[in-house]
């Protein structure tokens, strides 16, 4: 969880880039104190919230992997993607042209997104900050990965929440202090953001390689072996 927490602290300063549009337009500027302060927390919430959700989903999906014996290689896999994509990152390839691909459900998402915006309304705050948490990024498709490589709906899902509150310092920060965030700081932070990736990436390979090392790299005990114990058991 530090990894995924870490992985959201460090890429946040990379959404304040992608997001924080979105963050300034909300309806808190005109308030003040607490109210203000809770109208912040109120829409990042909303987007851990949709971050959870996604968790959940993609631990199923990873603990279908792992009934199947997969789990192994599917850490392995998923880190070796992570590092590639640095690498590739780094040698300045890009596989697309154009960003993210149009698609109904994108669509679907930001125009909700822009008719409760337009509201300018206090108790929209929730669903803006959750429609949010929906929309393509690529540091939310790292935390999929990882949620995925948990083999488990409550760790996928705890791996992406914990990703969601590491973002929210600086997600909280850029409405709150807008005028304090400038481009120097920003850009120092998204240097930061391969390292970061690249170590959450060594750990999911050590993770897969059964080490038995604790906590790093424990052994994945195959669900198969689990059945065949139980099914030989006298009482």
């Amino acid at each position: 969880m530090i990894a995924s927490f870490m992985l959201g602290f460090v890429g946040s300063f990379h959404c304040i880039g992608m997001c924080g549009p979105i963050a300034l337009t909300l309806p808190v500027q005109h308030l003040g104190g607490s109210k203000k302060m809770a109208g912040i927390l109120l829409y990042n919430a909303g987007r851990i919230t949709a971050y959870a959700i996604l968790g959940l989903i993609f631990g199923w999906l990873g603990k279908q992997l792992y009934l199947g014996g997969l789990q192994q290689w599917l850490s392995i896999i998923t880190g070796s993607l992570l590092l590639l994509v640095m690498m590739l990152k780094y040698l300045g390839i890009r596989w697309t042209k154009g960003g993210h691909l149009p698609n109904a459900f994108t669509t679907k998402i930001k125009s909700m997104l822009g008719r409760l915006l337009q509201q300018q309304r206090f108790r929209t705050l929730y669903a803006i900050g959750f429609l949010n948490g929906l929309l393509p990024c690529g540091l939310v498709y790292l935390g999929v990965a990882g949620a995925v490589a948990t083999g488990d709906v409550i760790k996928g899902m705890l791996f992406m929440a914990a990703f969601g509150a590491g973002t929210l310092p600086a997600m909280a920060g850029v409405t709150w202090f807008s005028h304090l965030i400038n481009l120097s700081l920003r850009n120092k932070m998204r240097r930061m953001i391969p390292v970061v990736v690249s170590i959450m990436g060594v750990l999911l390979i050590l993770r897969g390689l059964n080490l038995g090392i604790p906590y790093v790299s424990p052994v994945l005990v195959p669900h198969s072996e689990h059945v065949v114990e139980n099914c030989c058991h006298k009482p």
